[in-house]
């Protein structure tokens, strides 16, 4: 499957040019049955078009079914023998599974594509370390350490291995992102995130994301899906190693082309990255993803934050008596863990915390009601 002759490429190739410079139709090389609604590759796209980011999104997953899927995702098989780091991750997991103690960034994210493919979408994660995760959070290929053979837990819940396709690329951003760009707009029941090892590292693709991500809907009326995680801030490891260049996406946005977000929960990423596939449109999605939370002590949910919340544009400050509220402060990401911790060593109770988590569509009505409290 997927080996063709030598030069049978070029002839193909050839023949569509040839369509396509006669005016021929050519998009019935896409049809593999007379019904074409029955068919494996067509997509009802007129669904996705007509539809509003301001629509409704029910993220929820029922409590039996989420601490099902959490329990098998996190099973490993007989005879497969983990590195004992890895292994102790896999050992919290179904910790975190039977709610015994709160799920951290890991597995609130390999249970959000769990619970997708259990829906019924396909997953493609790829970039240049995603098995592993760069900061080693993610462990969604497993290694056995004797026989060299890995195993991907989430392909449980598929029919066929290529319905949850997690590949280490190749080191070429514009080349992984142009071909995940392009998956992304012939279907939108896959969920296509590229993920640089380093947000920096997506400045490789740039005319990807200048050309084509923000603009090829305004331009053409292509619409895609198409996930980036940007590793994101200062965690002392130097040039190029330090920001995704947030300011670059922002500039970019205009008539709601994107999503821009920096969740700052485990919760949060669960609900985005379903938000992502049980939206009515397809827009792309710009993650400003954690480097120091993926571990941070207070950076978890509960199965019950997963299972019956949703995703907050804005997290208000729960715990401020607008009584005495003075000031308010802004913030996004991981700044809000270093002020909240700052605050509670001096005891102040007048300044209130709001995180924005979603920059762009930046959520205004959101913030005038929380500051009207």
């Amino acid at each position: 499957a997927g080996v063709i002759a030598a030069g049978a490429g070029k002839e193909m190739v050839d023949a569509y040019r040839e369509k396509l410079d006669s005016g021929e139709v050519t998009t019935e090389l896409a049809v593999v049955e007379k019904t074409p609604t029955t068919s494996k590759m067509y997509v009802d796209w007129p669904r996705y078009l007509s539809g509003k980011l301001s629509d409704p999104v029910s993220t929820k997953v029922e409590m039996g079914k989420l601490t099902r899927l959490a329990t098998m995702i996190n099973t490993i098989p007989d005879g497969v023998e983990l590195h004992s780091r890895v292994a102790k991750v896999y050992d919290d997991r179904r910790k975190m599974a039977a709610g015994e103690i709160a799920g951290d960034w890991g597995f609130a994210e390999n249970l959000a594509y769990a619970t997708l493919l259990d829906e019924g979408n396909c997953l493609r994660l790829v970039g240049q370390d995603v098995g592993r995760g760069t900061f080693t959070h993610r462990h969604a290929i497993l290694h056995d350490q004797k026989t060299d053979n890995y195993y991907l837990p989430l392909r449980q819940l598929v029919e066929s291995p290529e319905q949850a396709t997690i590949i280490d690329s190749l080191l070429s951003e514009e080349a992984v992102m142009a071909f995940e760009y392009g998956f992304s707009t012939t279907d939108p029941n896959t969920l296509c995130i590229w993920e640089g090892q380093f947000g920096d590292f997506a400045n490789g693709a740039q005319v990807v994301i200048d050309q084509f991500i923000a603009s090829g809907e305004a331009k053409w009326g292509r619409i895609s899906g198409l996930t980036l995680l940007l590793p994101h801030g200062y965690e002392g490891q130097g040039p190029e190693h330090s920001s995704a260049r947030l300011e670059r996406f922002l500039q970019l946005c205009a008539l709601e082309n994107m999503l821009v977000c920096v969740p700052s929960t485990p919760a949060q990423a669960f609900h985005m990255l379903r938000r992502q596939m049980r939206m009515t449109t397809r827009k792309p999605l710009i993650v400003m993803s954690p480097k120091s939370l993926l571990r941070h002590k207070l950076a978890v949910s509960t199965l019950d934050e997963l299972a019956n919340g949703e995703f907050q544009h804005l997290i208000g400050d729960a715990n401020a008596d607008a009584k005495k509220v003075k000031r308010v402060v802004l913030c996004s990401g991981k700044v809000y863990y270093d002020l909240l911790e700052d605050q509670t060593k001096r005891g102040q109770d007048d300044v209130a915390i709001i995180r924005v988590e979603q920059l762009y569509p930046f959520p205004r009505p959101l913030l005038a009601a929380e500051l009207k409290k």
